[in-house]
């Protein structure tokens, strides 16, 4: 019997997981979320899975104090003391080109991880500042790295170069990586094991942040995120792709500054830049009533077909496609108008699985000649199990 924490450390927020690991059973015990790191009104606060709540405002001036509290919240109720975590684990945005798996963290990782910020800002600073809150806390405890890109490390090299100088990808390591690893490989191994083989599988990731994965035989061949999560698919507020030119348009024609245009891409853009609403859930109840919203959910669906339709060419086939994330497991609105513009791949929607939700569900009926399903993605469960396979399976 293990017990296993999972930290995803954001740059003002820590979500936690807490597992008791038996064999292949992984029971979570508690888990929660210390938000507003760093800002005025921060808090603390653990969910039960009971249904037992508590949430306590709290000065978190950094990840230090963030951990701390985390760790003083387990202790009351979760675990009798800090001897009890076994491994903690944690989620990593940006792995860049040099770790292709999950691994144990090591003072040289962890410099590696800070290394590679540069093309994570706002993430891998904070992964890194929660290793060391870590180490500080609980020194003996060992600690592993489980990346956003590693799952994307499979694509061939005509799926992840740009076609700019080669030395940009050579010296800068300027690439396409992809976000989100972790959810496309929890789901789409769900995925396998419902249609019996690995198969071609396309995965959809729809949340606030987007993306879609080309999966075949259990190794991906593309996915939508580039060098950064600001590619791919139209996104809450994120633009997803546009002529590369545009940007410096923006900034000749408008005299903007770098900063300012990224803050319009990736803050301004999107279904808000296109209707006001970043939440899909507002989106789809303004749908066909407001032109604006309207509108702004037509070009998101048309950018889930478009990367749907490309996948099913590099995969020469698919036998299951699968919706996950915020959206894609509660957007019963997206799916259906997604499926609408797939019928000539022989899918028929069955309504009523499409409008239940919190559990697996296929939504494409028995006769359907590709099966879709809507699947919750696990990404705290996969980092658990890196976490016990790289710590225990020695």
């Amino acid at each position: 019997m293990k017990k296993i924490l999972v930290l995803n450390s954001g740059s003002s927020s820590l979500k936690y997981q807490l597992f008791n690991v038996d064999g292949e059973k992984y029971d979570v015990v508690a888990k929660g979320v210390a938000d507003r790191i760093g800002i005025n009104g921060s808090f603390v606060e653990i969910k039960f899975p009971n249904g037992e709540k508590r949430k306590r405002e709290v000065a978190l001036p950094t990840h230090n104090e963030a951990i701390n509290e985390v760790i003083s919240e387990l202790l009351n109720g979760a675990i009798t003391s800090m001897a009890e975590i076994d491994a903690v684990g944690h989620r990593v945005v940006q792995g860049g080109d040099i770790f292709k798996n999950s691994v144990l963290v090591t003072d040289s990782v962890i410099d590696q991880i800070e290394a590679l910020a540069e093309l994570a800002p706002l993430h891998n600073h904070a992964h890194v500042l929660g290793m060391k809150a870590v180490q500080k806390l609980l020194p003996d405890v060992p600690q592993t790295a489980v990346f956003d890109t590693a799952f994307h490390q499979t694509m061939p090299k005509e799926a992840f170069l740009y076609a700019l100088p080669l030395e940009q990808y050579t010296k800068y390591k300027i690439r396409r990586y992809g976000f989100h690893g972790t959810s496309h490989a929890y789901v789409s191994a769900k995925a396998a094991e419902l249609i019996g083989k690995k198969g071609k599988i396309i995965t959809c990731h729809l949340g606030n942040g987007a993306s879609i994965s080309a999966i075949d035989n259990g190794k991906c061949l593309d996915t939508s995120m580039g060098f950064t999560p600001l590619a791919g698919l139209v996104m809450g507020t994120r633009c997803g792709d546009i002529d590369p030119y545009i940007p410096l348009y923006i900034c000749k024609s408008q005299n903007k500054t770098p900063d300012e245009v990224n803050e319009i891409l990736n803050k301004r853009s999107g279904m808000f830049g296109l209707c006001g609403y970043s939440d899909n859930r507002d989106v789809e109840t303004l749908f066909g009533v407001e032109e604006k919203a309207t509108d702004a959910m037509n070009a998101y669906i048309h950018s889930i077909i478009r990367f749907i339709g490309s996948y099913i060419a590099v995969l020469g086939g698919v036998d299951a496609i699968v919706f996950t994330a915020g959206i894609g497991e509660n957007g019963s609105l997206v799916r259906k108008l997604v499926l609408e513009r797939l019928q000539y791949l022989g899918i028929t929607l069955d309504e009523e699985a499409n409008n239940r939700r919190g559990n697996i569900e296929e939504i494409s009926t028995p006769d359907s000649q590709v099966r879709v399903f809507v699947i919750p993605t696990d990404e705290e469960y996969m980092i658990a199990k890196d976490t016990m396979n790289i710590v225990f399976s020695a």
